[in-house]
């Protein structure tokens, strides 16, 4: 771990370099597999917590053919670039779902400390829930660390044998790996040249983002980058991202608030406690990441909360409102006559598509005028942040797979 920030001068190869930096998140980033017990020794090969052992929960994407893995470190001297992250989440999120073929995004996040600390790696694994995504990022603090080498190589194998890529052809696989200090080499665990080559048989791309300037950094950073088909670059120690508000962020904002109001949770208590949790969440978010939030769901079905479905969505899609169990009913339908819930869920729908119309709209100007902003900052030189990074290898790489971006 490092404490001096230090800018540094982007590398990339020309092909990214020439691509249109438009803005973007993350996450940051899920869930499968049982959660293990942290202990205050960490057993040989450390550590690993998992959360929300459920399987993932469909929308209403496209075909998932984009797959990205954020791999962060976690330790003390990354605070700037995990704070970036928490605002940008969702602009990495909408431009992810911008292409012109209308490609599905499933995100995965695994943060990494080293041993001895809180937790050796945190992982939540792919899924098409942004929400959720959103909701663990937002929980990662900058701690731990100290000695300078960090458990890069088990986040790295973890990211490339432990989540749930897709075996299909099609599919645009990447893992971004950012961090500003080299891996222990003496752990014995995977190294990860190793694990680098086994990406590339995979057909996962690993990009390397180094905060900072540390030379062991870079040289391992380069050489995986180099193993795995990807790109490396060099950003400053916070993470170099610069805020990007528009015009229509206050007006997108209470749209924000405006359509939360027409979620109606219904389910088994937990389900109806994770929806108002999301809700919560969104409710809570800066005006442009709620304005990227919206844009986001906009292009990925229409819902107002991602990975799961409310009332007003679930009629939608064909549920009859007579055929839920009046235990899975909020507690204001409780108390409504069967014809009182069905006009009650239909006034929400007609309030939701009317704001949707509004949001459709507004994000179109929105985007235009980012994507204006973005590339007067790529020419004044300004484009080189975490997020920008990201977006030019992207734009540079998926169209390998036929995944374009205006």
């Amino acid at each position: 771990m490092i404490q001096t920030p230090v800018r540094s001068r982007f590398l990339s190869s020309p092909a990214a370099r020439s691509a249109l930096s438009v803005a973007v998140l993350l996450l940051t980033v899920l869930p499968v597999g049982a959660e293990r017990t942290t202990t205050a020794e960490p057993p040989p090969t450390g550590q690993t917590v998992l959360a929300d052992p459920r399987p993932d929960l469909p929308d209403n994407l496209g075909p998932v053919r984009i797959e990205v893995a954020f791999v962060l470190d976690t330790t003390g001297s990354m605070s700037g670039l995990i704070d970036g992250a928490k605002q940008k989440i969702w602009s990495i999120a909408n431009r992810l779902v911008s292409n012109q073929q209308r490609s599905g995004v499933r995100m995965a996040l695994i943060g990494y400390r080293d041993r001895g600390d809180q937790y050796v790696t945190r992982r939540y694994d792919l899924t098409t829930d942004i929400d959720k995504i959103y909701g663990h990022l937002r929980e990662f603090r900058a701690d731990g660390g100290g000695d300078g080498p960090e458990s890069v190589n088990q986040a790295l194998h973890e990211a490339v044998h432990d989540l749930s890529w897709s075996e299909d052809e099609d599919v645009y696989r990447v893992v971004f790996l950012v961090g500003d200090a080299p891996p222990h080499m003496d752990y014995g665990d995977v190294p990860f040249d190793e694990t680098a080559l086994r990406a590339g048989k995979r057909d996962i791309s690993v990009n390397t983002i180094q905060c900072g300037n540390w030379d062991e950094t870079a040289r391992v950073w380069k050489q995986i980058a180099s193993l795995a088909s990807g790109q490396y670059a060099a950003i400053a120690q916070d993470g170099g991202m610069l805020a990007l508000s528009t015009p229509m962020d206050g007006e997108l904002a209470q749209l924000n608030r405006e359509l939360a109001g027409t979620v109606i949770a219904y389910g088994k208590t937990e389900e109806q406690r994770e929806i108002k949790r999301k809700v919560d969440g969104a409710l809570g978010a800066e005006a442009d990441a709620a304005a990227d939030r919206l844009s986001y769901l906009a292009k990925s079905g229409g819902r107002v909360v991602s990975g799961a479905k409310d009332l007003v969505d679930a009629a939608r899609d064909g549920l009859s409102v007579g055929d839920v169990a009046e235990s899975e009913l909020p507690p204001e339908m409780k108390v409504m006559a069967p014809a009182e819930r069905e006009a009650y869920v239909a006034r929400n729908r007609a309030e939701r598509e009317r704001l949707q119309s509004q949001v459709q709209v507004m994000s179109k100007r929105r985007d235009a005028y980012i994507a204006e902003e973005l590339a007067k900052r790529e020419a004044e030189g300004k484009g080189d942040g975490f997020d920008a990074e990201v977006f030019r290898t992207i734009e540079g790489q998926a169209g390998k797979k036929g995944i374009t971006y205006d």
